[in-house]
């Protein structure tokens, strides 16, 4: 399922132009690899190109969610569903990520700081870092949750 929504079309304000992207994934590392590798298109494809900051940001937050909405939200035969909303405003654009899935009793938990040497649990520390805002909440239309993180980026001039 793929929903793009035209720039010009459903705002509200005119100050405030949004883009929108929205994909379901099948609840596998191939579809956390390809949550991944579609935003990035679409986030070069909205003018954050692939060789700045700010895209590998975002990407990376991406992975992350996906990764996690696999490993922990995983309920077999159920996908998880991805999406990406870039706000303008005047002094800022707005990149919100946000990745659904359907399980509800792991919710997530960021570990304090990591002083053991492991393979895995610094995920959520990622994205708490590198993110200006991130939370999640009970999914609105059935089993499940979202977590979702939001990346600032300054405008230009």
């Amino acid at each position: 399922m793929n929903d793009e929504t035209n720039p010009l079309s459903g705002i509200v304000n005119p100050a405030v132009p949004t883009l929108h992207f929205a994909m379901r994934f099948s609840s596998t590392p191939r579809g956390a690899r390809l949550a991944r590798r579609l935003a990035g298109q679409r986030l070069d494809a909205w003018g954050i190109p692939y060789d700045c900051d700010a895209h590998h940001c975002l990407t990376l937050i991406v992975a992350e969610l996906a990764a996690n909405a696999v490993r922990h939200g995983r309920v077999p035969g159920r996908d998880f569903h991805l999406s990406l909303t870039s706000a303008v405003a005047w002094d800022a654009t707005t990149v919100r990520i946000e990745v659904t899935d359907t399980r509800t009793e792991r919710v997530p938990v960021v570990v304090g700081a990591v002083t053991e040497v492991r393979d895995s649990g610094r995920g959520l520390l990622l994205v708490e870092h590198l993110a200006h805002r991130w939370d999640w909440h009970p999914r609105a239309n059935g089993p499940g949750k979202t977590v979702w993180a939001e990346y600032v980026l300054p405008t230009k001039g």
